[in-house]
């Protein structure tokens, strides 16, 4: 096992990791102070695009841990990011399956939202459906949203999905998460969506960019090995895989890769990153 030596930087998970639903796991502020204490940079990178970068702020307040909000990065927000990079906004439509998490982001760059039912006709002079359809985790999610995304993917939107997790840690249990509305629209149109979150390495080549710090003394936390720890093998940087979110100890044994250091939770890692500025 590699030495707990040269971070600087940290890219943190956020379900799973830091709380189940709306429970903190136990650790949460001392964790955070832990990391202001060693001067620690981070970035807390969540797949779930349901919630904006204010409403982190809020939810951690609430918590008893005060962060700002560019130290947050959602897969929705990675998402506006990677569109604005490949088109020019202000001539793009996008229809979006997701909550304020992931239109928001959309909105702030100059994207036009397209509503339900607008989609491209024959007869049309004027441009009504999307040019993307994305898809975000959706506590709103209806028929008419389903549909909406359906008939503009099949009329030639490009599909891209925020992340492709299958299941979502909450205080109840484990529950789907939005790669199973991923699924859905898949198996409607036979398109398969083009995914930004993790495990692609784009968030977490963006967080590197937000916190200008160098792979080498960077590493990723996460509770999932299909996600976070690949997103972090497939980037180049070193991981955490915590116990508390939806992997197991039992899922390492049939894996092909592996996180560079497995703890029980956040509490585990504050006594290692103390005992390290210790030694």
């Amino acid at each position: 096992m590699q030495a707990f030596t040269n971070i600087r930087a940290l890219i943190i998970d956020m379900d799973g990791v830091l709380w189940h639903g709306n429970n903190a796991i136990s650790g949460l502020i001392e964790f955070f102070q832990t990391l202001e204490e060693l001067k620690i940079a981070f970035i807390l990178a969540t797949n779930n695009a349901s919630s904006t970068p204010e409403q982190y702020v809020k939810k951690l307040s609430g918590m008893g841990v005060v962060v700002k909000k560019n130290q947050i990065l959602t897969s929705g927000i990675a998402t506006a990011l990677y569109l604005s990079d490949h088109v020019n906004p202000t001539n793009t439509r996008v229809f979006v399956v997701g909550e304020e998490g992931a239109t928001q982001p959309l909105i702030d760059q100059g994207f036009t939202l397209t509503g339900l039912y607008e989609i491209n006709k024959e007869s049309d002079t004027v441009k009504k459906g999307a040019d993307f359809v994305i898809c975000g985790k959706d506590h709103t999610l209806t028929w008419d949203k389903l549909a909406t995304a359906t008939l503009n993917i099949r009329a030639g939107a490009k599909f891209i999905g925020t992340n492709g997790d299958t299941t979502l840690p909450t205080e109840l249990g484990i529950t789907h998460g939005n790669g199973a509305i991923l699924a859905a629209l898949e198996t409607a149109t036979g398109v398969k969506p083009t995914i930004i979150g993790k495990p692609e390495p784009i968030m977490y080549q963006q967080a590197l960019a937000i916190l200008n710090a160098h792979p080498t003394e960077t590493v990723a936390i996460g509770d999932r090995l299909d996600t976070d720890i690949l997103g972090a093998v497939r980037t180049g940087i070193r991981s955490i895989m915590v116990l508390t979110g939806v992997s197991t100890i039992d899922d390492l044994k049939h894996s092909d890769f592996q996180p560079t250091w497995i703890m029980s939770d956040i509490s585990e890692l504050t006594r290692v990153l103390r005992q390290q500025n210790e030694a």
